[in-house]
């Protein structure tokens, strides 16, 4: 599978598993408000922030009407129009995240978004609803930057229809997220196997982008599955005015997801079956092995009614069980008190 790095971090099978913070435009047009929201993801312990970076003009038609799933008057474009991030605050942002030591990350809807972004993050996320934008995937794959994508309400056929474009153009280093694209997302919908299947078909670095409520279940079970990134909406208060509030994550959820990340991580392990340290004691005294049941003298043979596998105790252990029915029959060289442990060294040679 393909590896890349984002900044210092590298991101693929292995490593520890990169959490996106994403602010979105939870900033409502407030600078210091875009700030907190750096602050609440570096305190939670999280890889980047990410906000999103937009024009209205470039992205819905003026006359676009209402959009049924939220509780607002204002027209699609209007909301949107509302919700831009200024051009001028990128450089603000972008120090802001270097001195709490997260990344600062944006995802650009346009062109020009993607220049002005470019000097500043270290790589580039693409919105589901734009994956099938391939005239603009070709740009951003242009810069050069690494590239995370969700996938969200499309097809298998056009997650390798937008493949193909980011390497026709060159480009290697990028991510997919299964990604779930309904605010909120049923925790039923998450299916979070996809991280599994994307990385299977595609061979590339893949994670999970959650819309679910839970700070905790979706997220994890991704990572159990091998996600390498996890991103999910952030807030200081989900009452707060806003469509992308309601279903964020308020401060101690984030922290509780990052948490539960890293211990998920622990649980999950390298795949190597060993006996662990912490297993040796009971590997000892619970482990069944081959002992004398009665007091057994020199000359005897070893016959079902003197011997027998039990768990050794603190007693010396003795042979493994698999080699009960070789040792039957075998003369004993020395006394063997009862409970002793049987080993090879007190039976003939013969």
């Amino acid at each position: 599978m393909s590896t890349f790095t984002i900044g210092d971090r590298a991101i693929g099978a292995g490593e520890p598993t990169f959490v996106i913070a994403e602010a979105g435009s939870n900033h409502n047009g407030d600078l210091s408000l875009a700030r907190e929201l750096i602050d609440v993801a570096a305190n939670a312990g999280a890889d980047a922030v990410k906000f999103q970076t937009f024009r209205a003009e470039n992205l819905y038609v003026e006359d676009s009407g209402e959009a049924d799933y939220l509780d607002d008057d204002r027209s699609m474009y209007q909301l949107i129009e509302d919700m831009e991030m200024p051009y001028e605050w990128i450089p603000k942002l972008h120090r802001h995240c270097r001195d709490r030591g997260v990344y600062f990350m944006s995802t650009p809807f346009d062109e020009r978004s993607v220049d002005e972004l470019a000097e500043y993050v270290p790589a580039f996320k693409i919105a589901s609803y734009t994956m099938s934008h391939h005239p603009f995937l070709e740009y951003v794959a242009e810069s050069g930057l690494p590239v995370l994508m969700s996938t969200g309400a499309h097809e298998m056929d056009e997650i390798r229809d937008a493949v193909e474009v980011f390497r026709q153009s060159g480009l290697s280093e990028f991510g997919l997220l299964q990604c779930v694209a309904s605010y909120p997302a049923p925790l039923e919908s998450s299916n979070v196997s996809v991280v599994e299947t994307l990385r299977d078909e595609f061979g590339v670095p893949t994670g999970l982008s959650d819309h679910t409520l839970d700070p905790t279940i979706a997220p994890s079970a991704a990572v159990a599955l091998g996600a390498d990134v996890v991103e999910k909406h952030i807030t200081l208060d989900k009452s707060m005015d806003g469509p992308d509030h309601q279903f964020a994550l308020e401060p101690d959820e984030l922290s509780k997801m990052v948490d539960s990340i890293q211990k998920t991580e622990k649980v999950v392990g390298d795949g190597v079956k060993r006996v662990l340290d912490v297993e040796r004691e009971l590997e000892d005294i619970a482990r069944r092995r081959i002992h004398a049941t009665t007091d057994i003298s020199a000359g005897d043979r070893l016959t079902e009614a003197n011997i027998a596998v039990l768990r050794s105790g603190n007693r010396r252990n003795g042979l493994e069980p698999k080699f009960y029915d070789e040792v039957l029959g075998a003369t004993v060289t020395e006394d063997i008190p009862k409970d002793t442990g049987i080993t090879w060294d007190v039976l003939d040679s013969e």
